[in-house]
């Protein structure tokens, strides 16, 4: 922490940032690698969604984490049932609304060119990050399986051969605390250097349990300020080697130390016939177990990027491997059962945990890759992925043993996910401003989760007879032809179709309720699009517009059975369409704009699938708008015609600042974001209580810019309105997940 506020009191005797600055009269160009090569955002065949590293800290400068960009890309949305340790994303629509450690999403992220695939690597945080680049649609291709959705791309700052250096600190309600900087130089010239970043970010609790009956573990007492804080501590160290002109090798070790609160489930939260939250309290609930929700995590990885230039072609090695343990509790039911009796009957505690006792992760990539800026371009390339995981799941309920509880309801399972994977791509000019590309990638993809340890059931109650070993592979194809015209210097247009597909998935939490494991084949989409990037008015308008259509063939969903598990299915097909626009524009020197929109329809099309829904002690505690069918005690609605879930009709977003330029070269400014989303269900079938609709948030900053830009101190606000968002819902239970409060507070930030 030394180096970083050594580094910030000393911006008066160092150079700006490498990041490209604005020009005065018009807008930076942005660059993209969205196909592993430095391109004009303007000139990429690719609906790709661009969020600059300062405008992504401004967003986070109240302690939030990496949903934050959620609705600040059209098309892009984000949220967690399980805390900041588990974020789902979903692209288009598409994404997985599972709660399993163990789930995959079609959403794949990449950080400095590695793939994160567990969910809790996933959750890595962004700091001194210089780009996050959303690339919508399939890209197989290029990134292989697991991205039907598309992928989040996330580029750090990376050493220099000259000494450059940020940072921003920012100080809120709740006590709240957050630093996040880089700074690095050479350490021998032109041949080592290194790039030291860190971020720490932290919140007091500021929910009250207001609980006072018998607790379920005996550790639950009424409490003030018992949960809703964290503490996230993080650092990298990136050493860049360039011995001669033609290598160079990037090594990267990072280190995290997470612990929070997870989730918070307000049961009751929603009464029945209305999605109205307005009646409970965001800072206050009543658990009567699970110690008050606490999660921890610590991560570790390295990585080593190696590019070696042989003239007309480069070699490029990424090897990478990541190691994360911890776990999360929360009681799953938001309360105490005998406080919400259904039909005269307690329903029991509702505590689980998940654990990864152990989660290792290798990955290696070699590209072949065509140098310089020639007509014709190419790139092949092999790819291998191995993930090994021990995780525990413990679940606390009456609804499993009957009259007594049971406090030995937890299983252990080992997880492996393999794969390897050839691609290729390669694009010609076939006349001046006329470019074809064309990709492909062949994929093998294996998953196995073995049972190790089963429930000790009480007496009376039937011993585990499911698998205890599961193992599911498959190979497939994915490919993409895309074509771009530029008809004038300003005006790109272009058109795509691509294929793509999620291996086979295995559901095995649902062992600690004495059920079978669920599982899932394999997903291909195939998807169209065409687009227009166009930079208008001597470059003070930039406007991107996209329009796209899909099929999902054997679709993979999540629905829940009578305990609220997870099970997975597959449905015939999902078809949607949809389009997204990006403006930004600098219509005078000292103000710029910039608005986001996305449309969607998305529809779930099988006939003969069925989703289990809210039941609880054998009564429907919601209200169902599709129709239903009974098997046995449970209820059934059919989801033919459904949207996918958590998949909004649309988005907006705008944002706009402006500039006072005062008389010693510096600036007061004014800056104000807000962003609104529409009609989003939760669950695969209809109610009138688990969707939200019309949910907005805004923002506002308003502070001094030194001369420069070398340091700026402004005062902000996040959620200015307190608006108190419906997240989502734990169906069974009736409970409502929020979104995060209104932060107030004072910023600090400064350059190199």
């Amino acid at each position: 922490m030394l180096m970083f506020a050594t580094a910030l009191s000393a911006v008066a005797t160092a150079s700006l940032s490498h990041a490209q600055e604005a020009p005065a009269d018009g807008l930076s160009e942005i660059v993209v690698t969205a196909e592993r090569r430095s391109e004009n955002l303007q000139k990429v065949p690719v609906s790709v969604g661009v969020v600059q590293g300062d405008q992504l800290r401004a967003f986070q400068s109240g302690g939030g984490d990496i949903l934050e960009l959620a609705a600040r890309v059209p098309g892009l949305y984000a949220e967690t049932t399980t805390g900041r340790i588990f974020p789902r994303f979903y692209i288009r629509g598409l994404g997985n609304i599972d709660f399993y450690l163990g789930a995959s999403q079609p959403v794949s992220i990449i950080q400095d060119d590695v793939v994160l695939e567990h969910v809790v690597l996933k959750s890595n945080p962004l700091f001194d990050v210089n780009q996050v680049e959303v690339l919508r649609g399939p890209q197989g291709s290029l990134f292989g399986r697991n991205t039907t959705a598309g992928i989040i791309k996330f580029d750090t700052n990376r050493p220099t051969m000259d000494w450059q250096g940020r940072a921003s600190a920012s100080y809120g309600s709740y006590n709240m605390v957050t630093f996040d900087g880089g700074v690095g130089g050479p350490i021998v010239a032109d041949k080592l250097a290194v790039r030291v970043s860190a971020l720490y970010q932290h919140r007091d609790d500021w929910i009250d349990n207001v609980y006072s009956g018998p607790s379920a573990d005996g550790t639950v007492s009424p409490r003030k300020d018992a949960m809703g804080g964290f503490n996230e501590k993080d650092v990298r160290v990136q050493l860049l080697l360039t011995p001669n002109e033609t290598l160079s090798m990037l090594t990267s070790v990072h280190a995290r130390d997470y612990d929070g609160t997870s989730t918070i489930f307000h049961r009751a939260g929603l009464i029945k016939g209305s999605n109205s939250v307005a009646g409970e309290p965001r800072s206050q609930i009543a658990l009567d177990e699970a110690q008050n929700n606490p999660q921890a995590y610590k991560t570790y990885g390295a990585s080593e990027h190696i590019t070696l230039d042989f003239g007309p072609v480069t070699l490029t090695s990424i090897t990478a491997y990541e190691t994360t343990k911890g776990f999360s509790r929360g009681d799953t039911d938001g309360g105490a059962g005998a406080d919400y009796p259904v039909n005269g009957v307690a329903n029991g505690f509702g505590q689980s945990q998940g654990n990864v006792r152990d989660l290792d992760q290798l990955t290696q990539e070699v590209r072949l890759a065509s140098a310089g800026d020639n007509a014709f371009k190419w790139q092949v390339g092999g790819m291998y992925f191995d993930s090994r995981d021990t995780t525990d799941f413990y679940q606390r309920a009456f609804f499993l043993t009957g009259a007594a509880n049971n406090p030995n309801n937890w299983v252990r399972l080992r997880n492996k996910n393999e794969s390897w994977a050839f691609f290729g791509q390669a694009s010609y000019e076939l006349t001046p401003g006329f470019t074809l590309t064309a990709g492909g990638r062949y994929t093998k993809d294996s998953k196995e989760t073995r049972l190790v340890k089963t429930t000790a059931n009480a007496a009376g109650v039937a011993p585990y007879a499911g698998r205890r070993f599961v193992r599911l592979s498959d190979k497939e194809p994915s490919w993409d032809v895309s074509a771009l015209y530029e008809v004038s210097p300003e005006v790109s247009l272009y058109a795509r179709v691509a294929r793509g597909f999620r291996g086979p998935t295995i559901q095995g939490r649902s062992a600690v309720f004495n059920s079978d494991f669920t599982t899932a084949d394999s997903e291909t989409i195939l998807s169209w699009e065409a687009g227009m990037k166009t930079s208008l008015l001597d470059n003070r308008v930039r406007f991107n517009l996209s329009g796209f259509t899909y099929r999902v063939k054997d679709i993979q969903l999540n629905g829940n059975d009578v305990n609220g598990n997870g099970v997975l299915f597959n449905a015939d097909k999902a078809d949607a369409y949809g389009m997204e626009a990006e403006l930004e524009a600098r219509p005078f020197q000292n103000l710029t704009l910039s608005a986001g929109l996305s449309l969607l329809h998305s529809e779930i099309k099988d006939k003969n699938v069925y989703a289990q829904v809210c039941i609880l002690n054998g009564v429907v505690v919601c209200t169902v708008e599709d129709p239903t069918i009974k098997v046995g005690a449970n209820t059934f609605a059919q989801i033919d015609g459904n949207p996918l879930p958590n998949a909004p009709k649309y988005t907006a977003n705008i944002a706009a600042r402006y500039d006072m330029p005062l008389g010693n070269g510096g600036t007061l400014f004014a800056a104000t974001d807000w962003n609104i989303q529409g009609y989003t269900n939760f669950v695969l079938y209809r109610t009138k209580e688990f969707y939200s609709k019309g949910d907005f948030e805004g923002g506002l900053k308003i502070g001094y810019t030194a001369p420069d830009g070398k340091y700026e101190i402004a005062a902000f606000a996040r959620n200015i309105t307190n608006e108190k968002n419906l997240k989502g819902v734990i169906e069974n239970y009736m409970a409502a997940v929020f979104n995060e409060p209104r932060i107030i507070g004072l910023s600090l930030s400064g350059k190199l």
